[in-house]
């Protein structure tokens, strides 16, 4: 099995999405199943319901699964493994204070040394630790040899005993850490390949030493995915707006657009513009840069035109609020000059808006007004034309400047004739 771990404590990001791309992809290809597990035991952080919109938005991106799991139903099992390794002598109680370890660390920063657990309570009699009224951690026994992860992307880092230290397992409210919640719930969803961001790379020793702890012998393969950075190369936080799914949906960015892009992000493909079905059918861990991948909302943009150009024109105009072949069409036409879906929403919305002219115009664009009202239909745009010249008396850019802001409420845009074709029937309504 694969799994995606969202945490419920804030909005789904684009590198949060990609991970999950990246599991159901995988999970296709290997034929396994697909665990969602939302990793909620932070009660302080959690926000209730947020669950619920991280299953929308993987609905939306086609992301298919087919096991659920809320973290926290499981804790009766991650503190069942902390007594085993209590009782193996494989992890122990630890009563320094907060206060006590701040102080610690804090010293340890003034003589410039990196802060590890000193070992005070972890030969502990165990009178001192049955006798002792305070509250306790527990913490795992630092290893006695270095841990090696292999990656399938980043190839091989090893971490000594002491950058993994005794951490702990579990809190002093008898709830679990990242970490061991973590590696308790792989373990029991028998997870084969775990694939996240390159930010939990120095949490992956912390959680096969638990794993070699408790005699859980299973090779998980694992993939970290380079962090995304901005054009000014610095991490992209989720401060950024681009960060944010929900706020690339907003702005008009196709699901099937974003997946697209966040697929090619610092991967080869054999084409730039491609489905998530099609990606199933060549996408290679192996081919992820290690470098970090850099997001480009203009990329981007580029890749959303032309999904969109490929949409199916009824549905393109479902898209901007109407359900006829004919705007889907007159959609496309903007696609010269807009990208995303709110743009061409303002394209279109303008062209069957109330139109103000400038004064240079006015006496011309009322003039054209007036005779498209009580005009003919015709079936092509120079009948239409011809009819305004001979019943105008406009020629040139008089005719043609406060024509084409009559029609499309912009001052420059499509080809009249392109345009004509696919509001003739609407053309009342357009310039009313």
């Amino acid at each position: 099995m694969l799994r995606f771990a969202p945490s419920p404590t804030g909005e789904m990001h684009i590198g949060n999405l990609r991970v999950a791309l990246f599991n159901y992809i995988s999970a296709v290809q290997r034929e396994e199943p697909l665990l969602i597990r939302i990793e909620d035991t932070d009660k302080e952080r959690s926000i209730p319901g947020k669950e619920k919109e991280i299953y929308e938005i993987l609905a939306l991106f086609g992301i298919k699964h087919q096991e659920e799991q809320l973290q926290s139903n499981n804790v009766r099992f991650h503190r069942a493994m902390a007594l085993q390794l209590l009782q193996d002598k494989k992890a122990f109680n630890c009563f320094c204070t907060p206060e006590t370890l701040e102080t610690k660390r804090e010293n340890a920063k003034e003589s410039n040394t990196a802060y590890r657990y000193d070992g005070t309570c972890e030969n502990l009699p165990a009178e001192l630790v049955i006798d002792n009224p305070n509250p306790f951690t527990i913490r795992l026994k630092k290893p006695s040899h270095p841990i090696t992860v292999t990656d399938i992307i980043k190839g091989e880092s090893t971490f000594a005993p002491d950058d993994i230290d005794s951490f702990i397992l579990m809190h002093a409210d008898k709830y679990p850490t990242y970490n061991f919640a973590c590696a308790v719930d792989d373990m029991l969803a028998d997870i084969s390949l775990i694939i996240r961001d390159e930010d939990h790379l120095s949490d992956t020793p912390k959680q096969i030493a638990i794993h070699e702890a408790l005699g859980y012998t299973k090779k998980i393969e694992y993939a970290h995915l380079p962090i995304i950075v901005n054009n000014e190369d610095k991490k992209l936080s989720e401060g950024d707006d681009a960060s944010s799914v929900k706020w690339l949906l907003a702005e008009g960015f196709l699901p099937e657009a974003i997946a697209n892009y966040l697929i090619m992000m610092g991967n080869k493909t054999p084409s730039e513009i491609f489905t998530l079905k099609e990606a199933i059918k060549w996408f290679d861990l192996k081919t992820i840069s290690k470098a970090p991948a850099r997001f480009d909302i203009d990329k981007l943009k580029s890749i959303n035109r032309e999904h969109l150009r490929g949409l199916d024109p009824k549905e393109l105009s479902r898209y901007v609020g109407f359900a006829d072949e004919e705007i889907g069409q007159l959609a496309k036409l903007f696609l010269e000059e807009a990208s995303t879906l709110k743009e061409l929403r303002q394209k279109v919305g303008a062209v069957f808006a109330p139109k103000v002219a400038p004064n240079e115009y006015q006496a011309q664009f009322d003039t054209l007004r007036k005779l498209t009202q009580k005009a003919p239909h015709f079936d092509d745009y120079e009948s239409y034309k011809g009819y305004l010249m001979e019943h105008s008396g406009l020629e040139g850019k008089n005719l043609l400047n406060p024509l084409r802001l009559l029609l499309s409420g912009a001052e420059h845009g499509p080809e009249l004739n392109d345009l004509y074709q696919n509001i003739k029937n609407y053309l009342k309504e357009v310039v009313k």
